[in-house]
């Protein structure tokens, strides 16, 4: 039977996960009539959702529940030490710098120049800052998201609200060339703030989350002024996102040795 419409195409994908917990992408092209790439896409949108995880050639079933905190931290290390290292030089001459959530954006709490103002609700951003003695930071509060490790709310928007900063780097769980999305309001409503506080904003996003879906609609494309993401991201991806307007950079693994 050939499978045209994604969200069967995505249903049958996973009653296969669930019943055999792994699924390989060229014979599952085979059997469902489409090439591996829908297939690889396919895998890429369970894995955002939470419900695969993607493996060489194919996929597995993810663990039930959300996606923990230290297991998205863990998965693609490389290609966020990447992005992290291309954004770095994106933050020279920004005196004041709002850090979203996520793991991604993190790591720049260690890397931001010394003399910079650093604002954030996330709790690894806050600890990471507190080493430091050659910054200074604006810890926002709120309701504590487990999810995010991060606070959110009303307080924490009416605090955002009431700054102007130069640079906001924000992550996100999909984005397209219509959309960034995630998977909270809760975090919607801050990342939305964050981007209203800032001169320019930055979207860091490792290569499965492009063209990717997710639930909650943060704000159109315009939202964001540039997007780093890594070096596994698709030529079609890009083209899609660089015609709507926005600035792309791709992460080469080479400028980690840079922040190492």
């Amino acid at each position: 039977m050939r499978y045209t419409e994604a969200p069967a195409r995505r249903a049958e994908l996973l009653r296969r996960l669930q019943t055999d917990g792994y699924v390989s992408c060229a014979q599952l092209a085979g059997e469902l009539g489409v090439s591996e790439m829908t297939i690889r896409r396919d895998i890429r949108q369970l894995q955002v959702e939470g419900l695969a995880r993607r493996v060489v050639g194919g996929a597995r079933l993810a663990e039930a529940g959300r996606v923990p905190f230290e297991r998205r931290n863990r998965e693609g290390t490389a290609e966020k030490r990447a992005i992290v290292a291309a954004c770095v030089p994106q933050l020279v001459g920004a005196s004041t710098i709002a850090l979203d959530a996520g793991t991604t954006v993190a790591p720049l709490a260690a890397l931001v120049p010394p003399g910079t103002t650093i604002v954030s609700h996330s709790v690894p951003v806050i600890t990471a800052c507190t080493l430091r003695d050659d910054i200074e930071l604006l810890g926002l509060g709120g309701i504590y998201q487990p999810d995010t490790r991060a606070f959110a709310g009303p307080t924490t928007r009416a605090e955002l609200e009431s700054l102007a900063v130069d640079v906001a780097v924000l992550s996100a769980t999909a984005v397209d060339d219509t959309s960034v999305r995630c998977a909270s309001v809760l975090d919607a409503d801050i990342k939305r703030a964050m981007a209203a506080s800032a001169r320019r904003t930055i979207l860091l996003v490792d290569h499965a989350k492009l063209g990717a879906r997710a639930s909650i609609r943060i704000g159109p494309l315009s939202l964001v002024d540039t997007i780093i993401t890594g070096a596994g991201a698709q030529p079609a991806d890009l083209a899609r996102l660089r015609d709507a307007g926005v600035e792309v950079l791709v992460a080469d693994a080479s400028e980690v040795a840079s922040i190492s």
